[in-house]
């Protein structure tokens, strides 16, 4: 693994990356959207509609949610059409009218959509997104938009929960063959680095996202030598100024004094050698006895990496015992969200021609009509509360968060640079106070609604239960 301090800021602006191909976005959705538009217009409906993006619920033990995926959904929407293909498989299905068919031939979103930028911590109710345009344009776009947001939104969460607890060690993504195909591995390397990771094993997106790339060695490059110490040797030949030799394929405490011996060889020749991974076994007193070992040569620059079954819980507890390890390779448990595989993000309709519309079910019971997000921020830049608004008010004090990235279905702002997005993550954790970032049991951050959308609730409320007992 290289050295992770080596910093590599991006300038440029990534290109678009769609999660398929732009004219099989239109079958990238559940069917029953399909069935629903074909309703719709058959039926002549074509008002506007608005759906809202938001959590009902926080995972087990989070107290904020980091926005990722967002760029992602807009470029889907952007290029969301049906290709010939698409509408022959359609019309293969025998379930759908050619008149309809023929309108999808010639689709394209031309709604507008709302949305907070990449990297911005939400809350539970608060709109991560909101999508405006002709109904079955905006329904159309439930499916792609929820399976890019709410996918990446958990890795970053759980990728700045590690940053938190590794207390400003270097972390790397590891998490490439573990994750749920390519796809997610590339996001997983996007999604951690906006949080705050140093860098990714993963080489196709440290290319295609500007992300330092990082790695060491694997077990089987010890076993294919003769000799551990030979094979320590041949790798610091090859990389003399970056090299991590791996320690517990055999006796890790025998690796590391061969790893002094080539370290004394390579100071010899005028190099330095990096560090010593560790992969398996208690890092913490192994940690111990390597730093020991290490010191006691001289060898005191000499880094100490730990990796494998890491996670956000088990970095807070080697930082806690205070366990000499110096930089962390992070993979299986952030790169699938293993404690938190998925959550409770819904795109619900609240509007739909001029008219606020509401679901009453219980426990699942939504907010009327188009919003805003209002963040509170005392004199100190600290955040001391959200309001969730209508979209037609304005909140004061309070700085509002959506602002218009879509229109007439292009892109009003390019997207968000990878370094801006990690900056908004640092800054907004910076503003959270720590009680909302406990890893375990954290406050519940305050959230409520302004009085135009407590009163237009209780109208609706009102309205759609009179005359039921």
């Amino acid at each position: 693994m290289a050295p992770m301090s080596t910093y590599i800021e991006p300038t440029y602006l990534e290109p678009t990356y769609l999660p398929v191909a732009a004219g099989e976005i239109g079958l990238f959705t559940d069917f029953y959207e399909l069935t629903m538009a074909q309703s719709y217009f058959a039926e002549g409906m074509d008002g506007e509609a608005t759906f809202s993006l938001y959590v009902r619920q926080y995972p087990p033990d989070r107290g904020y949610l980091v926005a990722a995926g967002v760029d992602d959904a807009l470029d889907s929407l952007a290029a969301f059409s049906f290709d010939d293909a698409s509408i022959d498989y359609l019309r293969a299905t025998g379930v759908f009218t050619a008149d309809f068919l023929e309108y999808l031939r010639g689709f394209r979103f031309t709604g507008s959509v709302r949305a907070l930028p990449e990297g911005t911590l939400f809350f539970t109710d608060e709109p991560v997104l909101e999508v405006t345009g002709p109904v079955i344009a905006a329904q159309l776009a439930e499916t792609i938009v929820i399976n890019q947001v709410q996918y990446q939104t958990l890795l970053a969460t759980k990728s700045a929960r590690c940053v938190q607890a590794a207390q400003g060690r270097p972390i790397a993504d590891f998490a490439a063959r573990r994750t749920h195909g390519a796809e997610a591995a590339l996001r997983m390397a996007r999604a951690s680095y906006i949080a705050g990771f140093g860098a990714t094993s993963n080489v196709l997106a440290a290319r295609r996202y500007g992300i330092p790339p990082t790695g060491t060695m694997a077990h089987s490059y010890i076993t294919s030598f003769d000799d551990e110490g030979d094979a320590f040797r041949a790798y610091a030949r090859m990389f003399p100024d970056r090299s991590i030799l791996l320690l517990d394929t055999y006796d890790t405490i025998a690796a590391a004094h061969s790893a002094v011996t080539v370290a004394r060889e390579m100071e010899a020749d005028g190099h330095r050698l990096t560090g010593v991974r560790l992969d398996s076994g208690d890092f913490i007193a192994l940690s111990r006895q390597v730093r020991r070992i290490l010191d006691d040569a001289g060898l005191d620059y000499v880094r100490i990496v730990a990796s494998g079954g890491l996670d956000e819980y088990e970095l807070e507890r080697l930082i806690r015992a205070g366990a000499p390890i110096d930089m962390f390779g992070v993979g299986t448990r952030v790169g699938v969200s293993a404690d938190a595989p998925w959550c409770d993000m819904v795109y619900k309709m609240v509007r739909y021609d001029g008219r606020p519309v509401m679901k009453l079910s219980a426990g699942k019971a939504s907010l009327p009509g188009g919003k805003q997000v209002f963040r509170r921020l005392d004199g100190q830049g600290i955040m001391t509360g959200d309001v969730i608004g209508l979209d037609c008010e304005s909140v004061s004090p309070g700085e509002p968060l959506l602002a218009l990235a879509l229109s007439d279905g292009q892109r009003t702002v390019a997207q968000s640079p990878i370094a801006a997005a990690r900056q908004r993550v640092a800054g907004g954790l910076a503003a959270l106070p720590d009680d909302y970032q406990r890893l375990r049991g954290p406050a519940r951050y305050p959230v409520s609604v302004s009085p135009g959308v407590a009163q237009l609730e209780r109208q609706i409320r009102n309205d759609l239960t009179a005359g039921h007992p």
